[in-house]
């Protein structure tokens, strides 16, 4: 995850647009970017964040 923004609103903001615009799944994002999904998933969650599957999108 060095590769991503740092700043916890940066990636929220980040991956929500990636998966708006370029993937249908979360899972399809960690696998091209390599990125461990429970990781994403717990960083965002720490700061209030969660993903809801059927919108695509963390709220």
């Amino acid at each position: 995850m060095d590769n991503l923004p740092q700043d916890i609103n940066m990636l929220f903001s980040f991956i929500n647009m990636k998966l708006r615009d370029e993937y249908p799944s979360l899972d399809i994002l960690c696998d091209d970017l390599n990125i461990k999904k429970e990781e994403l998933i717990s960083k965002l969650a720490s700061a209030g964040f969660e993903y809801n599957e059927n919108l695509n999108k963390f709220w």
